[in-house]
């Protein structure tokens, strides 16, 4: 496996968010909640909803 080199940033919801808001919806809340920019780091982790 290659990883990454140098500092990695990876970005955690901590509460579950609706997946059917696809990449762009997501990507739209990372910047209204986390304030910064969702293509500047490495990873999100997302929590999905329970159904």
């Amino acid at each position: 496996m290659i990883g990454p080199t140098g500092a990695v940033k990876v970005m955690v919801a901590t509460k579950p968010v609706d997946f059917r808001k696809g990449a762009e919806g997501l990507a739209a809340l990372v910047r209204e909640t986390m304030g910064t920019d969702p293509f500047l780091c490495i990873g999100r982790v997302y929590v999905a909803e329970p159904l």
